[in-house]
Parts: structure tokens; C-alpha cells; sequence
């Protein structure tokens, strides 16, 4: 949970610095919007790596490894100098956050028994909520003061966990005994076997899916309810300001940690499909309805519940659905690879937003919401199942 958070720190910080960047540097929304791609894009390659070398050398080890690797690019964000060294160290970060991910949900899933491994699953990603809050206070204190480059040099704080990591975490037993010093290329042929081949094009299909209606969403969302009236927008100057981003974020951070209960109680296809169901319903709903202060304070966190708890679901049921050998590259392939198909839904839905209005753009990612509501039951169930 701590190391997920502090992913979301270092992640989080550099959409909060983009005007100081864009200002510094002199680019645009769309470079700025190019940045965070790279570095979306980049997080698959890391979670392809990393996770094989989860696989081969061990969860805690390689988790280490990747919350150095993201800190020490957060330190060296704050050295560059052009639009191409910012381009390379928010790579780098990419590489480290897509590992870390992998590395961290396979431990936590690995440890926790069946019937508790949603709830671990669901407290370990509510660190996500944590980290982006810390960020914007972060920000608010920092960049009036002393800048964005000072935001990223304590970006590198997190490096210091991995000493506490070190001494008091141990590898899961279940890795220590059935683990084997195979090529770090054997678990990701093994998962496009044709035994498992069907399973993980699926999980790939449903993650894709689901996650580009989110960034879709939520990259524009805030853009909408900022922008005036006569644009298109809701006009509501809360928008953009530390309130907003505490609302949504409590309400993420509750359903993060809901959805583990309910996927324990009530399968994980279920949970998912509610989730997804619930958010789309409220997109629409949220666009148009929110049109005060008083609206927004009742329906965003409603919207930060259902539209990020979902999330919970991927830690849980990809570890349940691959075996312990390949279990990191899977997680990560799946996952990361779907966060790769992501990186293009702000283009795509900020594009239809030029040409068709907000609304109808922010509308739309409802129908990627309700299509993973859909597809999540192409899936097994694997709620109690034995890890093996």
C-alpha cells in the first residue's frame, strides 16, 4: 500500500507541475498530454520486465528495485533542462511504476489467504487515493514557494522505504517453493500457451477496455467541469481546486477499499460488473447535473467511488486466474498492456470533445464502462480459489 502510493506521488506530481513545466519549457496541453503517454506506454515495458524478473528473482526484491528506479527518475526530472530530457526521465518513471505494480500486487496476493485476498488486494491499491492527495498538498505547498524542481527532488523520498522493505519483508512461501530458475523469456511464452493463451487475451481485452474509458474520462472530466457555461462546460470554478481533488479522491480511496470487502462476499465478477454499471450510469448523470457547488460536493465523490474502485478487481482475479511461475509477467503483461491502450483515450476523447461538445465525449466513455461491466464475465469466477 505505502509503496503503491508513493507510485501515485511521483506519478501525480508532474500533472500537478504541467503549467510551471509548460510555462519553463514553452510546449502546449498537447505535449504536455505526449508526456504522460510516454509515460503510460512506458509502464507496460516496465511491467513486462519487471514482471519476469518478479517471476525469476523474487517479489520483494524486484519491488525494491522499482520504487529506486521511479524515485531516482522523479530526482532527475527535476535536472532537465529541455522537453526531451523531461520525455526521458518521465520513460524511466513509467518503467518503474509499471514494475512496481506487478511486483507489489503479486506479493500482496500471494500472502493473504483466499477468502481475505480481495480485502488485502482493495487496501494495498487505496495507496493510489493516498499518494494523489499527498501529491496535490505536496504541490500547493511547494510550487507557490520553491518551484517545480524542488517538487521533484522530494520525489526521491520514497527510495528510503525500500530500506524498511528490506529488513522486514520476506518473499511469499508459495514463490519459495515452486519457483525455478527458468529464462526470464519462459513465463511470457508460457502465458500465451494454448492452454492459457484464450484467458489472457481476454484479461487483456477486458483491462484495455476498462481503463480507457477511465483515462478517458478522468483526464477530461476536470477540463468539462472547469470550463465556462457558454463553451460547453458546467462553469464551476470549485473545479481544479484542492477541495475538488480531496473529494474525489476520499471517494476513491473508500471504494478502492470497499470493492475488496464485496469481492470476498459477492464474487469478483459481480463486484466488478456493479462497479461498472454504477460508473457509467453516474458519467452522464455527474455531466449534466452538475451544475453547482452543491451538486459537485454530492456527486464527485460518488464518482471517485465507482469510478476508481473498480481498479481493486485487477490485483485479485489476475493473480486468481495464473499459475505461481508466471503469475508477476502475467499480472503485469495484462495489466500494463491495457494501461499502454489507455495512453491514447485522452487524444481520442479530447478530439471528439473539440468536435462534438464535452458532453457527448465524457458520454461515451459510459459505453466503455458498461462494455467491461460485460466482458468481465467472459472470465472465470476465482473467488476462493486455492493459489497453485
Amino acid at each position: 500500500m505505502v509503496g503503491w502510493a508513493l507510485d501515485a506521488m511521483d506519478f501525480v506530481i508532474f500533472l500537478m507541475a504541467i503549467p510551471a513545466l509548460s510555462a519553463e519549457f514553452g510546449f502546449g496541453p498537447g505535449s504536455a498530454g505526449l508526456l504522460a503517454t510516454f509515460t503510460l506506454l512506458s509502464s507496460a515495458a516496465g511491467g513486462v520486465l519487471f514482471g519476469a524478473l518478479a517471476d525469476r528473482f523474487g517479489r520483494v526484491r524486484v519491488l525494491n528495485i522499482t520504487i529506486l528506479v521511479y524515485s531516482f527518475a522523479s530526482l532527475g526530472t527535476a535536472t532537465s533542462q529541455s522537453f526531451l530530457q523531461l520525455a526521458l526521465w518521465r520513460a524511466l518513471l513509467g518503467l518503474g511504476m509499471g514494475g512496481e505494480w506487478a511486483a507489489g500486487a503479486t506479493l500482496v496476493s500471494e500472502t493473504w489467504p483466499a477468502p481475505h485476498r480481495a480485502k488485502a488486494i482493495g487496501i494495498m491499491q487505496s495507496g493510489w487515493a493516498l499518494g494523489y492527495m499527498a501529491a496535490a498538498l505536496l504541490a500547493a505547498w511547494i510550487l507557490p514557494v520553491w518551484g517545480w524542481r524542488t517538487l521533484f527532488i522530494l520525489g526521491v523520498l520514497p527510495a528510503l522505504f525500500t530500506f524498511w522493505v528490506r529488513h522486514h519483508i520476506d518473499e511469499p512461501e508459495i514463490w519459495k517453493n515452486k519457483t525455478e530458475k527458468s529464462p526470464l523469456w519462459t513465463p511470457t511464452k508460457v502465458i500465451f500457451s494454448p492452454s492459457l493463451r484464450p484467458t489472457t487475451v481476454k484479461a487483456i481485452f477486458l483491462c484495455a477496455t476498462v481503463m480507457f474509458g477511465y483515462w478517458g474520462l478522468f483526464t477530461w472530466l476536470p477540463s468539462f467541469l472547469s470550463s465556462p457555461v457558454e463553451k460547453g462546460g458546467a462553469g464551476l470554478s470549485l473545479v481544479g481546486s484542492m477541495k475538488w481533488i480531496l473529494l474525489i479522491q476520499s471517494g476513491a480511496f473508500l471504494g478502492y477499499l470497499s470493492f475488496g470487502f464485496l469481492a470476498d462476499r459477492w464474487g469478483r465478477r459481480r463486484s466488478f460488473s456493479a462497479f461498472l454499471v454504477i460508473a457509467a450510469l453516474l458519467v452522464p448523470f455527474f455531466g449534466n447535473s452538475a451544475r453547482s457547488s452543491e451538486a459537485l460536493l454530492i456527486l464527485g465523490p460518488l464518482v471517485g467511488f465507482f469510478g476508481h474502485g473498480f481498479f481493486s478487481v485487477f490485483g485479485v482475479l489476475l493473480a486468481e486466474l495464473f499459475p505461481t511461475e508466471v503469475r508477476a509477467t502475467a499480472q503485469s503483461l495484462v495489466y500494463n498492456t491495457g494501461r499502454a491502450f489507455s495512453a491514447f483515450a485522452p487524444w481520442v476523447i479530447g478530439g471528439v470533445a473539440a468536435s462534438r461538445g464535452y458532453g457527448f465525449a465524457l458520454g461515451g466513455t459510459s459505453l466503455f464502462f458498461l462494455a467491461g461491466g460485460i466482458l468481465v464475465f467472459m472470465l472465470p469466477e476465482t473467488q476462493g480459489n486455492r493459489l497453485k
